[in-house]
């Protein structure tokens, strides 16, 4: 017979194991220049720190964001699930430019997706874009390779 406190005792350690490492490699911070502006940026380069992303953060730093890398572009598509922080994302290209910026609302289920394949996608506070004067066209300094 199978004690399922212990069960659920070692399936939650296994969890917690889980998000610290999650969070260990998520705070990885890269610094990204945009013109005249430049963002520290946590790297989420793995599935399981693209999954979780910004969710469950009560705030984020004013010159701080989330990138999302992948090892080639692809058609990109986010949501606000369990995410309290209201958040604009920016599509960037291979090339390193911006194509797209679209503003995303807290716990919004709805998807924003890419108009073209896209190989990062960067999640700053909503409107730091637009006071950064950040634009579409705008090429992106200090992307992974």
């Amino acid at each position: 017979m199978v004690d399922g406190s212990k069960v659920l005792r070692a399936v939650g350690a296994a969890m917690a194991i889980l998000c610290l490492a999650n969070a260990a490699a998520a705070q990885m911070l890269l610094t990204l220049t945009m013109g005249k502006s430049s963002a520290r940026v946590e790297i989420a380069d793995t599935e399981l720190a693209r999954r979780n992303g910004l969710m469950h953060r009560e705030s984020m730093p004013a010159d701080q964001g989330m990138l999302f890398s992948y090892d080639r572009p692809r058609r990109l598509s986010f949501w606000m699930k369990n995410t309290k922080i209201p958040l604009d994302i920016a599509f960037i290209d291979e090339g390193g430019v911006i194509f797209q910026i679209e503003q995303m609302q807290p716990f919004d289920e709805g998807h924003t997706v890419a108009v073209r394949e896209a190989r990062f996608a960067l999640e700053m506070n909503a409107g730091w874009f637009k006071d950064h004067g950040v634009r579409v066209g705008d090429k992106v300094a200090g992307l992974p390779k």
